[in-house]
């Protein structure tokens, strides 16, 4: 392989400043302003009437419910759900068509196949569930975090910092003064651990995981009202936990501790989930993996929980975001447009989350999911190094929509082998292997069936351009010893390029099963205001840093006051040679451009 790398001038273009804000907030269209506007009115309206902090009544919720579902009292129509989710626990479905995924009412087969099959990822598992159960979790690459016992869930333990108990609206996350590294917090919020108990549950039938998961549910249901603190400021936050409550409670459905009490409570609290992020969907704040994640939370609401009125409504405008969001979001490549492998694995789990689930239904997939799914997957399976990790490029969070597996950090083949499993490609089956839990809880035993008797092959090419994204891969097989290569030569982001690196032109390598040159990924987004510039910098990646600066500018955590535009000269693969020559213009700024 060989890389030539030229730096030649150019204008650097301004993305920030006062002139940038102001010809920002010109161009906005009228359904922006509308959109905003209707959203700033909702925050004075929840903050001024007061409807914020206060769980839904009972009359409340039993208004919500559909008329042909609706009970003499709320805790009736509770007990009737609970009557359905027992029955999708058996494989039935009273309503005439399935409202969840298949694997629910096969818990028997899975809990066979993991001791069977995974029986090292079904130890790990359990080892988490018994940790979450006592209050101890690991979170965001952190082995052994504890937020005190019991649970304080307000609480960010690295900096000792509580975000205060105010409408959400008025809490300045990003302050680390306020909040410390708001997103340890987050993550404990959006509750993955209740799924890794009632996991834990289905796999052992011990009543202790699912107690843990409804008195730790009903303390957090005591403790966050509707609105109030942190975890109400980001509805991909919002969407996220409402996901992971459903999983939990298809799962533990069985168990006795699932009362039709604590169920009333709990589905008046998803109702109010789905309000919130309905009601203030990022079209415009975040129009990324924020708004096609909280798509996804309103299709998982809609889905499962068709008692609720709003339940088709839901249902409707996710699938409608999702669909719509593919021609911006997803390059016609397949890269994820931010530039940043981590939201790409990300943006694929929630096309397949969402395909399964529309599937599972009965319901038509929209072609343009569908298309999305395969070339995200695509994409991910030539950017998998040999040895089964992936680069880090770009920003990554370090969080998961729903694992029910564990991996490090950098190891995506579970998104791919649910991928694999669902398209039947041979390929990828080749590079996820073993780690095939996700595809059997998702998915269920049937598919997983089929991942484990499709005849792995490797796909045989040694280099792709992916030009729209500026990724070009050079390899020489798809061997764990054989050598890799990774350019980065694309845009620097999208949007405000929030997520985006100065990396232009930065390479990553491995060979005989070693990562040798590495991105170095983020470490923290708001948590140290200076690691973050760190772990962007020009300097902290493979390639050239000229009289110490970067090649982009950065101003604040998620924004950019200058950025360098990099261009592809050549791209050839021939004669068992790769060729990538490239170029970008960051340092035309300096007084002596280069």
């Amino acid at each position: 392989m060989s890389v030539r790398v030229r730096e030649t001038g150019g204008a650097a273009r301004v993305a920030t400043g006062p002139l940038g804000r102001l010809a920002r907030l010109r161009g906005r269209s009228f359904d922006e302003v509308v959109v905003r506007s209707r959203q700033e009115l909702a925050k004075l309206g929840e903050r001024l009437l007061s409807t914020s902090g206060r769980e839904l009544s009972d009359d409340a919720f039993s208004s919500a419910v559909a008329p042909e579902f609706r009970k003499a009292t709320a805790e009736a129509t509770a007990a009737s759900v609970l009557e359905r989710l027992r029955a999708a626990s058996r494989g039935a479905w009273p309503l005439g068509a399935p409202t969840f995924f298949p694997a629910v009412g096969a818990v028997h087969e899975i809990a066979a196949e993991m001791e069977r099959r995974y029986p090292g990822d079904r130890r790990e598992l359990l080892v988490r569930a018994e940790r979450a159960a006592d209050g101890e979790f690991a979170l965001l690459g952190l082995e052994s975090v504890s937020f005190g016992w019991p649970i304080d869930w307000h609480f960010e333990p690295l900096s000792g910092k509580r975000a205060p108990l105010v409408h959400w609206s008025g809490i300045d996350y990003l302050d680390p003064e306020v909040a410390g590294d708001k997103k340890l917090t987050w993550e404990l919020n959006r509750h993955g651990h209740f799924v890794t108990l009632a996991q834990a549950y289905g796999l052992t039938g011990d009543e202790r995981y699912a107690t843990a998961f409804v008195d730790q549910a009903s303390a957090w249901l005591d403790e966050n009202p509707p609105s109030i603190g942190i975890k109400w400021a980001s509805s991909l936050e919002v969407a996220f936990r409402a996901i992971s409550w459903l999983w939990a409670l298809h799962l533990v459905a069985p168990s006795e501790a699932l009362t039709p009490r604590f169920l009333l409570r709990a589905l008046k609290s998803l109702h109010l989930h789905g309000r919130h992020v309905q009601t203030y969907l990022s079209h415009y704040f975040s129009p990324n993996t924020h708004l096609t994640g909280e798509a996804l939370g309103l299709l998982y609401l809609g889905t499962a929980l068709p008692e609720l009125s709003i339940a088709r409504e839901w249902r409707e405008e996710g699938t409608a975001i999702m669909r719509d969001q593919v021609a911006s979001q997803v390059r016609a490549d397949g890269v994820y447009f931010e530039q940043t492998t981590y939201y790409h694995r990300y943006t694929a789990d929630f096309y397949l989350h969402a395909i399964a689930l529309v599937g599972a239904t009965g319901a038509s997939v929209p072609e343009e999911m569908e298309r999305a799914a395969r070339a995200l997957a695509d994409h991910l399976s030539w950017i998998t190094e040999p040895h089964g990790v992936t680069p880090l490029v770009g920003d990554d969070d370090g969080g998961r929509l729903v694992a029910f597996s564990r991996r490090e950090p950098r190891d995506f083949r579970d998104t791919l082998a649910v991928a694999a499993a669902h398209f039947g490609v041979a390929e990828w089956r080749a590079i996820a292997g073993d780690a095939a839990p996700e595809a059997l809880w998702l998915l269920g035993p049937e598919a997983h069936a089929a991942y484990v008797a499709l005849e792995p092959a490797s796909d045989g090419g040694h280099a792709r351009a992916f030009a729209d994204g500026g990724l070009y891969v050079m390899r020489d097989g798809w061997r764990t010893g054989d050598a890799f290569a990774l350019v980065d030569c694309g845009p620097h982001g999208a949007l405000s390029c929030g997520h985006a690196h100065a990396d232009a032109l930065s390479l990553v390598f491995s060979a005989d099963g070693v990562s040798w040159l590495v991105d170095p990924g983020t470490f923290t987004y708001t948590g140290d205001p200076v690691l973050r510039d760190v772990f962007r910098s020009t300097e902290a990646h493979n390639t050239v840093t000229v009289d110490g600066e970067s090649q982009s500018v950065a101003t604040g955590p998620f924004s950019w006051n200058r950025t360098a535009t990099a261009e592809t000269a050549a791209f050839v693969s021939a004669l068992g040679l790769t060729y990538f020559e490239g170029s970008h213009d960051g340092y035309a700024r300096l007084d002596d451009p280069v």
